[in-house]
């Protein structure tokens, strides 16, 4: 399992994949990542440590994914980046953050900017479709609109290839993403351990129909393999 890696196209910044107790939603009907956990908080406190001590610096922002949302990770951790932050002159923060964490969030925010870090969260809302969303991928954001996702999250991860999408819809979350929030990162389905699977000619018609007309827009990010962002695995593990 990679937990690091620099990326330098568009957004340069430092990312980690660090472990967290678990996502509190685990129910997505496309997602394994949650199966990259520990109940055992000083054993991931341990390991997070170890892997922040990556973190260089060099473009002043930092990425943190943990397979769930940013308070399920250990406060021993939170306060390791915070440090990590001052020490490495980090000033902007990314967490990511399920909808159900939405009232979490000011304060974190507000906990950060007092230590002089920007904190910018991401959220999975994978379409604005809400009966896609919510009925068929089970995501949990309560057939919530842009408008009401934007409050709490700063950018979003869209998720392309699936059955019934067409280029019309990719199109139009793409657009969407773009009007509501900083940055959109476009994520296409890979095959995993769920019963989901991509659908080649969707992810035909995103390459050749959908892709061309953003793919010079600097503020998307997109990963054909879910490993395109230089961490995680393409076999996840099972850590309990």
């Amino acid at each position: 399992m990679e937990r690091y890696s620099i990326i330098t196209d568009g957004n340069p910044r430092e990312i980690m994949l660090l472990r967290g107790n678990g996502c509190k939603w685990r129910r997505c009907s496309f997602c394994d990542y949650h199966l990259d956990f520990s109940r055992d908080e000083n054993s991931n406190f341990e390991l997070n440590k170890k892997e922040l001590s990556r973190v260089k610096g060099i473009y002043h922002c930092l990425e943190v994914i943990n397979s769930g949302s940013f308070c399920d990770l250990d406060e021993g951790t939170i306060k390791r980046i915070i440090s990590l932050c001052h020490e490495k002159n980090i000033t902007e923060l990314h967490f990511e953050c399920h909808y159900m964490h939405r009232d979490m969030v000011p304060a974190a925010k507000e906990r950060f900017r007092s230590e002089g870090i920007k904190l910018l969260i991401k959220t999975g809302a994978e379409t604005f479709d809400v009966h896609f969303r919510d009925d068929i991928l089970q995501k949990g954001f309560e057939y919530a609109s842009p408008v009401q996702i934007a409050e709490y999250a700063d950018e979003v991860c869209l998720l392309f290839g699936l059955s019934g999408q067409t280029a019309d819809s990719m199109m139009s979350d793409i657009r969407t993403g773009l009007d509501y929030f900083d940055r959109v990162c476009i994520n296409i389905m890979n095959s995993n351990s769920t019963s989901v699977c991509p659908d080649p000619d969707v992810i035909s018609v995103f390459d050749h129909k959908v892709l061309p007309l953003f793919k010079s827009d600097t503020r998307l990010d997109i990963l054909h393999d879910n490993t395109d962002f230089g961490v995680g695995t393409k076999i996840q593990e099972v850590l309990r």
